[in-house]
């Protein structure tokens, strides 16, 4: 009877051992998956802008090639064709990207503008008068709020 319980002993012994190194071996591939996906991450992080990046270089070139023509004293409606273009290039690039100017219109709307001037006007207080800075949203995100002047409240004569 000893030697059966020393043998079912010894079988559940050899078994915990089993699982404890399944469970060792479980541990470390976790925390390689951990360190891997962190790694990942990192480098998305890190990589995520280089094709944005590589649109604004063709900008950047062409913003290159403006500044060359117009030291070679280009006419004053050639270096605005080439500036006009730079700029459509550019905003083209910004939408392809999912960025957009924020509306300006109508009444302020904290989520979207920043008032930073009220002035009295005979305009409902709060209808956006004037931008100081255009504000911009990446798809549903607003990345700049934008600047606005706004009416003030009316005053009574």
């Amino acid at each position: 009877m000893k030697t059966d319980l020393k043998k079912e002993l010894d079988h559940k012994s050899k078994e915990a051992e089993d699982y404890l190194s399944h469970l060792k071996r479980l541990q470390a591939d976790f925390e390689n998956f951990i360190k891997r996906t962190d790694k990942e991450r990192k480098d998305l992080v890190v990589y995520a802008s280089e094709s944005l990046v590589l649109k604004l270089l063709t900008v950047l070139d062409e913003f290159e090639h403006a500044l060359d023509s117009m030291k070679k004293e280009g006419s004053k409606e050639e270096v605005i064709k080439g500036i006009d273009l730079l700029y459509k290039n550019f905003h083209k690039i910004l939408q392809a990207e999912g960025v957009q100017p924020v509306k300006t219109t109508g009444k302020a709307d904290p989520y979207l503008h920043e008032v930073v001037l009220k002035e009295d006007n005979a305009a409902e207080s709060g209808t956006i008068l004037g931008v100081i800075q255009k504000g911009y949203k990446m798809r549903d995100k607003v990345i700049r709020f934008a600047k606005v002047k706004v009416a003030g409240d009316k005053q009574n004569g």
